[in-house]
């Protein structure tokens, strides 16, 4: 029982994920770092000499616990925006290269698909001659047309 604990946890997926949130963890780091050294700087200054920093007061002059911190809102969406472009370029980007050198295709589009006439499920190959879902007899879609692919939820 211990062994099969075991290799669970020295299988590659699980060491994969760990050492990613590991790296993300600390790339979250250095951006909070970043934003709170140099970007909230910027945007109290941008406020003015004497306030809290960007935002409105909404209570007694110089009160922290009653200042709206626009701020500080400002401040954590440039760091999500910068995380997310930082993950995508130095994690997703090498990754999907690594993976295309070994004929594997990540992230790329979905592969077109037909749409059942009669029951109307989305996703079926283009190659299907019958639906999955209501076993009725599906054409083969005509040349040059464009297959219905399926939407995502959008």
């Amino acid at each position: 029982m211990l062994r099969g604990f075991k290799n669970f946890l020295l299988g590659g997926n699980v060491v994969v994920v760990a050492v990613g949130l590991m790296v993300a963890l600390a790339v979250s780091t250095l951006i909070e770092a970043f934003t709170t050294s140099v970007i909230d700087p910027l945007l109290n200054r941008a406020q003015g000499k004497t306030s809290i920093g960007l935002g409105v007061q909404l209570g007694a002059a110089g009160n922290a616990k009653t200042f709206l911190d626009i701020g500080s809102f400002v401040s954590a969406v440039i760091y999500f925006i910068v995380f997310m472009a930082v993950l995508y370029f130095l994690i997703v980007v090498p990754y999907r290269l690594v993976q295309a050198r070994r004929g594997v295709a990540v992230f790329g589009d979905p592969a077109p698909a037909q749409t059942c006439p009669f029951c109307l499920s989305e996703g079926l190959p283009l190659a299907a001659t019958k639906c999955r879902y209501c076993a009725s007899e599906l054409k083969p879609p005509a040349e040059g047309a464009e297959a219905a692919v399926p939407s995502q939820g959008r």
